[in-house]
C-alpha cells in the first residue's frame, strides 16, 4: 500500500492562496476603478469661477488672475470630505485651484478657504515675536500632543521646522508661513502652507497641503495668491471701530502657534493636525483599509484576544 503523499494537501492550500490572491487582486482594480469613475463624475460635475470671486460670509473678495480658479462651499467640501476623505466641515467656504492642477492629481494642490469672526486681531505684538524661539515650544509642545495622538489611536505628526519662516505685512495686513510636517509611517515630509488676512471682525485663513517636494510651486503659487484677496470696505482692519467691535482674545503670535486650538483644549488641537494631512487621505486608501479589515480583525483577536469593532 503505498504511502500518502503529505505534500498534495500543501500544494493543494498554496495554490487556494495563489487564486485567492489573484481573486483579490481583480476585485481590487475594479473597485478601484468603480472608485475612480465615481469620483470623476463628482469633479465634472463642479462649478468653477474665475475672476473677481466674492465671499460673503466673510465679507471677502478674490480677483483672480489665470492662474488660478475658484470652487464654492459645496463644491469644496466635496473635494475635502468625498475626494480626500475629511470628516465633515461646515466651516469651509470655498476652495482656489492651481490651473492645470486637477483635484485628484497625485501632486496637485489647492487652497482651503475658512474665515473666523472671533474679532479684531491686534497686530501690536508684530515686531516682538520670536519665530525660532516659538518653534521650538511648538516643537515642545508635540510630545503632549502625540502623547494624546497615540491613546486616541492616531500615529505621531512631527513638526520638523518651518518650510517658510513667518512673516508679516503691516501695510496688507497679510501674515504668511509653511510648516514641514512628518507623519509616522508616511514615506513623504507634508508642507502646510498658511495665509492670515486680518479684517475689522476677524480674519480669512487660506490654507495650501501638499508633499514637501512640490514647496516650490506651492510657494510661488501663494505668493502669487495674496494680494489677490481682500476685505470690502467697510470690512477692512482699517475699519475697525474701538467703540463698538469686538476684539479677538489673542494676537498674532497665536494665528500662527497653534494658542487658539489650544484653548479649545487638547483634541481640538489633534483635530486641526489631522486635516493638515487631507492629501494623504485618498479614497484608495479607503478602499484597501475597508478590504482587508476582516483580516486585520482576525489577526488582532489572535494576537491580543480583544473583539474587533
Amino acid at each position: 500500500m503505498g504511502t500518502p503523499n503529505s505534500g498534495e494537501p500543501m500544494k493543494l492550500k498554496w495554490m487556494l492562496l495563489g487564486l485567492l490572491a489573484v481573486a483579490m487582486g481583480a476585485h481590487a482594480q475594479d473597485s478601484q476603478s468603480k472608485e475612480e469613475q465615481a469620483a470623476r463624475a463628482i469633479v465634472a460635475g463642479f462649478q468653477w469661477r474665475d475672476g473677481a470671486v466674492a465671499v460673503d460670509e466673510a465679507k471677502a473678495r478674490f480677483n483672480l488672475g489665470e492662474n488660478f480658479r475658484y470652487l464654492g462651499a459645496a463644491d469644496a467640501r466635496k473635494v475635502l470630505e468625498q475626494l480626500w476623505g475629511n470628516p465633515p466641515d461646515d466651516s469651509v467656504l470655498g476652495m482656489v485651484v492651481p490651473k492645470g492642477r486637477g483635484v485628484l492629481d497625485d501632486t496637485g494642490w489647492a487652497v482651503v478657504v475658512t474665515y473666523s469672526d472671533e474679532g479684531y486681531v491686534s497686530d501690536e505684538d508684530a515686531a516682538k515675536i520670536d519665530y525660532t524661539e516659538m518653534l521650538k515650544d511648538m516643537q515642545d509642545e508635540d510630545k503632549e500632543v502625540n502623547e494624546a495622538r497615540k491613546e486616541a489611536g492616531y500615529g505621531s505628526l512631527e513638526l520638523v521646522g518651518w518650510a517658510e519662516p513667518p512673516h508679516y505685512d503691516a501695510a496688507s495686513k497679510k501674515l504668511y508661513w509653511a510648516k514641514e510636517l512628518k507623519s509616522e509611517g508616511s514615506e513623504h515630509n507634508t508642507v502646510n502652507y498658511d495665509i492670515r488676512v486680518l479684517g475689522r471682525r476677524g480674519y480669512l485663513s487660506l490654507n495650501a497641503v501638499a508633499r514637501m517636494q512640490e514647496l516650490p510651486e506651492v510657494k510661488a503659487g501663494m505668493q502669487q495668491l495674496l494680494p489677490m484677496v481682500e476685505f470690502d470696505p467697510g470690512a477692512r482692519y482699517a475699519d475697525y471701530d474701538k467703540g463698538t467691535d469686538k476684539v479677538a482674545a489673542y494676537g498674532l503670535a497665536a494665528l500662527i502657534g497653534g494658542g487658539i486650538a489650544a484653548k479649545a483644549g487638547l483634541f481640538a488641537k489633534i483635530g486641526a493636525l489631522l486635516l493638515g494631512l487631507k492629501k494623504l487621505l485618498v479614497p484608495l486608501v479607503l478602499l484597501v483599509g475597508a478590504m482587508f479589515k476582516p483580516l486585520i480583525n482576525v489577526f488582532r483577536r489572535k494576537k491580543d484576544g480583544d473583539v474587533a469593532a
